[in-house]
């Protein structure tokens, strides 16, 4: 599988990284599976979270079994130091690994946020304390929404080394600051961050609980994803072609093997072909949550 560097991390990236959310809806035995799968195709990369239900746990066994060869992506949604640090450790402890390749401040949504965490006593401090510790390798942030949020974390922020944010032509069709991806994209160029995509594989919302209860949805994701064969290599090499450093693979186990597929194959994506993505896909409803545009 094609890999690309990780900004200035040192690290060369596969095109895919494991999104290890998946694990949380499997029995350990199937973890394991997935994730035995996930090395096989080469997949160096991975991303799990504390809100990711028991995914840290899942992901344990076999991570310790292989951790010379995964670069590890894990986040906090805390904002202070306390919180942060608190974060830090259980997430270590739950995953059984005395380091994190990657940290990130996770789900940025709002202004006051920023503030929060790069402030004194913020999560930023301790996520440096733990740096200089060894605990942690190279400091990230993600966000689901509002690129010149995005933006500005970069400017306050001089040590960030990536930046995972939405990426699919529903929202590169978009013409308004609020999708403006692009402007991140070469921000993230000139300075030398890694990009991760997510959402590539989004549709769009589900529909509401009175019409589809949550009970009933067919796919574990956040949101409606696509699922035909087609259409996952279609998005995939649409995110992959972007200028991204890499793309995470969706949340539902289902839909794991047929991205690894798309993933080792890609072979880049001819502008027409881009261009024509977005006009089929510009009308439909955005992915990324409304209510991060306020």
């Amino acid at each position: 599988m094609d890999t690309r560097d990780l900004g200035d991390t040192g690290h060369e990236s596969t095109v895919a990284t494991f999104g290890a959310i998946a694990l949380n809806w499997l029995e350990q035995e199937g973890a394991n599976q997935l994730v035995e799968l996930v090395l096989d195709r080469g997949i160096n990369h991975f991303d799990v979270a504390p809100t990711y239900g028991d995914a840290e746990r899942k992901l344990g066994p076999k991570l310790r079994q292989h951790r010379e060869e995964i670069y590890l992506g894990c986040k906090t949604q805390e904002r202070d130091y306390e919180g942060a640090r608190r974060k830090l450790e259980r997430s270590l402890d739950r995953l059984g690994v005395d380091h994190i390749d990657l940290y990130q401040i996770h789900g940025l949504e709002y202004e006051h946020e920023l503030e929060t965490i790069t402030g004194e006593d913020g999560a930023l401090e301790a996520f440096r304390d733990a740096k200089e510790e060894g605990l942690v390798g190279d400091i990230g942030l993600t966000s689901h929404g509002n690129p010149q949020l995005i933006l500005d974390a970069v400017d306050r922020i001089d040590d960030l080394s990536t930046l995972m944010f939405p990426m699919n032509p529903v929202v590169a069709g978009k013409d308004d600051d609020d999708y403006d991806y692009e402007a991140v994209l070469e921000r993230a160029d000139e300075e030398e961050i890694g990009t991760l995509g997510i959402k590539a594989f989004a549709k769009g919302s589900w529909p509401s609980e009175e019409e589809l209860p949550e009970a009933d949805r067919p796919y574990a994701n956040w949101y409606e994803p696509v699922d035909a064969p087609e259409e996952i290599r279609d998005r995939f090499d649409f995110a992959a072609s972007q200028g991204l450093t890499t793309v995470v693979t969706p949340g539902d186990p289902k839909l794991v093997a047929m991205v690894l597929d798309a993933a080792s194959r890609y072979d880049g994506m001819a502008e027409s072909e881009r261009r024509s993505l977005i006009e089929r896909s510009r009308h439909d409803e955005s992915p990324v949550p409304e209510q991060l545009h306020h």
